[in-house]
C-alpha cells in the first residue's frame, strides 16, 4: 500500500497551492546556486597547494638563525 500517481499528483496540487509556483521556483533556483557554490568551493579547495609542513624549516632561515648566534657569543 504506497502511493500511487494519483496520490503523488494531489499531493504535488496541495505543495502548488501551499506556496504557489513562483515560491518553489525560486526555492530550486536557490538550491541550483548553493550547489554551484559547494562545487566551487571544492574545485577551489583541490587547486590550493597543500600547506606548509611546520617541522619543515628551509635552509635560509636555519643558516640565519646559526649567523645570529655565532655574532651573538
Amino acid at each position: 500500500m504506497g502511493l500511487s500517481a494519483t496520490h503523488l499528483l494531489i499531493l504535488l496540487l496541495v505543495v502548488v497551492l501551499l506556496f504557489g509556483r513562483n515560491k518553489i521556483s525560486d526555492l530550486m533556483g536557490d538550491v541550483a546556486r548553493g550547489i554551484k557554490s559547494f562545487k566551487k568551493g571544492l574545485a577551489e579547495e583541490e587547486a590550493s597547494p597543500p600547506p606548509a609542513d611546520p617541522k619543515v624549516i628551509d635552509n635560509a632561515a636555519q643558516e640565519a638563525a646559526e649567523r645570529d648566534r655565532s655574532k651573538a657569543g
